[in-house]
């Protein structure tokens, strides 16, 4: 054989690693969430738990690689060469795909985007060879294809997203209802009975989802399955027995359910979800042996039918990846953010700088219709008393998204439905069950209130959608990549690849550092004062500067009409003035932090904030209309508007040089000369008006031009105006906090 293959299978082993490593970032919120969500532990903790979860579940594995081997085509009409170009495609797709879904932090299903990918990629080999035999036309496709689990992943979204829900939304309504959110009374009474309930839906699954490869046939096993409700039951009466002993001493049973329910699903994700990771190449390395042992590459696959298991160094090996993964991904953790944005308590916790759209918002009024309604027919002391019943309180006193009441329950309805749906043959996915679960509860549980409903519903639609938009990519994705390499050969597999490499080196490498500053970003929201004061002067400082620089760089590009130059200040202006409405938007952590200090330092930082994010905006208003201007292929600016506007330029600059050394310096002797700078400037700016308001009269002056460069003085006006007030602010809230009187005029 060709050692082009042995190359091959080195690629898959080296996309292998890759694999795990993106599946992982992207399925480890369905087990870790609850746990980090209710801060039922450190995250050492609950990191520790998942790994040996993780270690546990494959190495109990049965490794079954049938849905890579026959799943999504059949391989006994496929030779070698062709099985191994299908591979390589699907390898391809599945991991960009996933890792462009980890980029953005969306939660998307891994089986989907193996399946689909294999689907694509079968496809696509399949019409190379219907298109080189004289005897097959394009009807006889079905015969090389499975189609029939491609439409039961289908079915899956659609049944995981609305049962998910629907039960999330019901069971946690009932459960504050019984505990409310000021739950130490009633859980002292009925705490035991519902923990070992708890237990008993995670042990249930954990038995006959996660361990059921390694258990099934065992003469337990076969025991606990002919008698299921005595052991159903056996097992809640002895969990509660338990739990009830445990608190006597003291013990918070709460946590110790949210940490087996951890351990529970990452258990399961590593026994089951393995395949969706490794399965395409070990697939690969079978075929390899197969077509090595009889020497051809021309050799049908038929052999791929048979169930064999994967060999136990490559399981536990894949194991120490997902382990290592799980602790070094800063992606995961942006994943996981994501969920809890959507579903933690108070309007800070959500995206507030999202958007909303058409749908999320008719969503909202028809549920307040909705709501309005049943406020009417209900009498009034039932409303007080539920209502009394959802009453939001921090009784944990830990500043979690949310508390462990709602942490367990999402963890054993997420293991129950995905374990009633495995026993009826149901094809529900992991990803979409946990993720729903935990949207119904935080709908149920009346984190959803009016000021974020809206961004929060729009969050969960995008999720959703990206879940069909996971199918149809790596369908399209794994259909396109297996054209070029069937038809392609050599050339094409080694241009693919070194393009495949070349993304993923630039997503995972190249992209690290502004991940770390994402990161350092979130870390940053329990700063003390003192850190706070010093990161909002930095920024200050910073965006200041940029400033300077991109207004000065427009209107030199607009007199140019450099239209390249116009995009990419168009782009660093948008950049700024989302940044500072992002600040402004997370306002409400920062002052709670401030206030419990000093009021008055934190009307200042209000001040700051809302005067940067003026700012940035004004120099939003001049970046766009000159770029959208020159784009359209208008009339340039005439020499006197371009005389004009550079005295204005040179007066701009001379103002922001003395107000970026005030801020980096923290002197703030020059101010007085800064505001008679600024008012020669707004004199300047009204003798510009007038000259054009002149040349418009005598019709020397286009009109869109006209308009270009009226907006560029009104907006280099209010730009200055609150650079000034900026300062002033500034000054205040630093000589505040220093102790001193400040001195404005």
């Amino acid at each position: 054989m060709s050692e082009i293959y042995t190359v091959i299978i080195g690629i898959l082993g080296i996309l292998a690693i890759s694999s795990l490593f993106v599946g992982v970032t992207n399925d480890a919120v369905n087990f870790l969430n609850s746990a980090i969500g209710s801060k039922a532990a450190s995250m050492r903790t609950i990191l520790l738990i998942a790994s040996l979860g993780i270690i546990i579940g494959v190495v109990t594995s049965s490794g079954m690689m049938e849905v890579t081997r026959s799943g999504m085509f059949n391989p006994g009409l496929f030779t070698f060469h062709e099985v191994m170009i299908l591979y390589v495609s699907v390898m391809f797709a599945n991991v960009i795909l996933l890792d462009i879904y980890n980029s953005l932090g969306l939660p998307t299903s891994t089986t989907v985007a193996l399946i689909f990918s294999l689907l694509g990629a079968a496809i696509a080999v399949s019409i190379y060879k219907i298109s080189g035999s004289p005897t097959l036309t394009i009807g006889a496709l079905g015969e090389f294809i499975n189609t029939t689990r491609a439409m039961g992943v289908i079915s899956a979204i659609l049944l995981s997203v609305v049962v998910a829900f629907i039960f999330g939304s019901v069971i946690m309504w009932l459960s504050r209802l019984l505990f409310s959110f000021n739950y130490l009374p009633m859980f002292r009474k009925m705490g035991a009975m519902w923990c070992g309930l708890s237990l008993t839906a995670i042990a249930y699954f954990a038995v006959f989802k996660a361990l059921k490869g390694v258990l099934a046939g065992t003469a337990m096993y076969v025991w606990i399955s002919n008698n299921m409700l005595i052991s159903l039951f056996a097992c809640w009466v002895i969990s509660s027995i338990l739990f009830a002993c445990l608190q006597l001493l003291r013990v918070n049973i709460l946590r110790i359910n949210i940490l087996v329910g951890t351990f529970a699903l990452a258990l399961a994700f590593a026994g089951n979800d393995l395949v969706n990771f490794i399965g395409v190449p070990i697939a690969s390395l079978d075929a390899y042996n197969i077509a090595k042992e009889a020497n051809s590459s021309t050799i049908l696959m038929e052999g791929l039918n048979e169930n064999l298991p994967a060999q136990f160094i490559w399981m536990l090996l894949s194991g120490v990846v997902m382990v290592i993964t799980l602790w070094t991904s800063t992606k995961a953790m942006h994943v996981t953010q994501t969920e809890l944005s959507l579903a933690g308590h108070g309007e800070e916790e959500t995206n507030a700088g999202a958007s909303s759209n058409l749908v999320s918002r008719s969503i909202v009024r028809a549920s307040i219709r909705i709501s309005n309604f049943f406020d009417r027919v209900t009498p009034l002391p039932v409303q007080e008393f539920i209502n009394k019943r959802f009453v939001y309180t921090d009784v944990e006193k830990n500043n979690a998204p949310y508390d462990m009441i709602r942490a367990l329950l999402n963890l054993t309805v997420s293991a129950l439905l995905i374990s009633v749906g495995t026993s009826l043959k149901l094809p529900l996915s992991t990803t979409y069950v946990t993720f729903m679960v935990a949207m119904g509860s935080s709908l149920a549980d009346r984190a959803w209130g009016r000021e974020s409903a809206v961004y929060r519903i729009s969050g969960v639609m995008t999720v959703v959608a990206g879940w069909f938009v996971t199918a149809l990519g790596g369908f399209f994705i794994a259909f396109v990549v297996g054209l070029i390499l069937i038809y392609g050969g050599t050339v094409a597999f080694v241009c693919v690849t070194i393009l495949c490499g070349w993304m993923l080196f630039h997503s995972n490498f190249s992209k690290k550092k502004s991940g770390d500053e994402s990161t350092t970003k979130s870390s940053q929201t329990q700063r003390t004062t003192e850190e706070i004061i010093a990161n909002l002067r930095d920024e200050v400082c910073h965006t200041m500067e940029c400033a300077t620089k991109v207004y000065d760089r427009t209107l030199i590009a607009v007199m140019k009409e450099n239209r390249k130059e116009l995009r990419n200040m168009v782009k660093e202006s948008n950049d700024l003035f989302y940044q500072s409405r992002e600040r402004k938007y997370t306002l409400l952590p920062t002052l709670k932090k401030l206030q419990s200090s000093d009021v008055n330092t934190a009307h200042y930082y209000v001040q700051v904030v809302d005067y940067l994010n003026e700012m940035t905006k004004a120099l939003m208003h001049i970046t766009r209309p000159a770029f959208e201007h020159i784009d359209n292929n208008h009339e340039g600016l005439s020499k006197e508007q371009a005389r004009d506007l550079m005295l204005i330029n040179d007066e701009v600059e001379v103002i922001y040089r003395h107000i970026n050394v005030m801020l980096r310096n923290g002197d703030f002797s020059d101010i007085e000369m800064v505001l008679s700078l600024r008012d020669q400037l707004f004199e300047s700016i009204a003798g510009a008006v007038k000259s054009e308001l002149g040349r418009i009269n005598e019709g020397r002056s286009h009109t869109k031009a006209s308009m270009l460069y009226l907006t560029i003085l009104t907006e280099t006006k209010n730009m200055v105006l609150q650079s000034r007030n900026l300062l002033k602010s500034q000054q205040y809230f630093l000589k505040h906090r220093s102790g001193t009187q400040p001195w404005i005029k």
